[in-house]
């Protein structure tokens, strides 16, 4: 949740189509379960602490901007339908801000 009570994630998964929005629940579902452990074809790390989740579906790629903190909790930063081979730096910079406000909202 940023500073003004939105879920940019849950808006994004909202926003996909009914079944899409049901392999990315899934697929976050087992992310919660094996945190870390997760197979690394379904996540990959992006730089510093960011990570992604990476959704292959019939319409195309979904990723899921994610960081790891305190007590094993993962946080959701930010979804995007991926639509050139490399990850816009424009997405890489939006999961950035939203982890650090994340950070300083939890004071560390």
């Amino acid at each position: 949740m940023d500073l003004g009570g939105r879920e940019p994630v849950a808006d994004f998964i909202d926003s996909l189509p009914t079944e899409v929005q049901a392999k990315v629940l899934r697929l976050i579902d087992l992310l919660a379960d094996y945190g870390v452990l997760f197979k690394e074809s379904y996540t990959r790390q992006i730089r510093g602490k960011l990570r992604e989740l990476r959704i292959t579906t019939k319409s195309g790629e979904i990723r899921v901007f994610y960081f790891a903190f305190a007590d094993r909790r993962l946080v959701l930063l930010h979804g995007f339908v991926k639509k050139t081979r490399r990850t816009p730096i424009r997405d890489i910079e939006i999961a950035e801000r939203r982890l650090n406000d994340f950070v300083n909202r939890q004071g560390g």
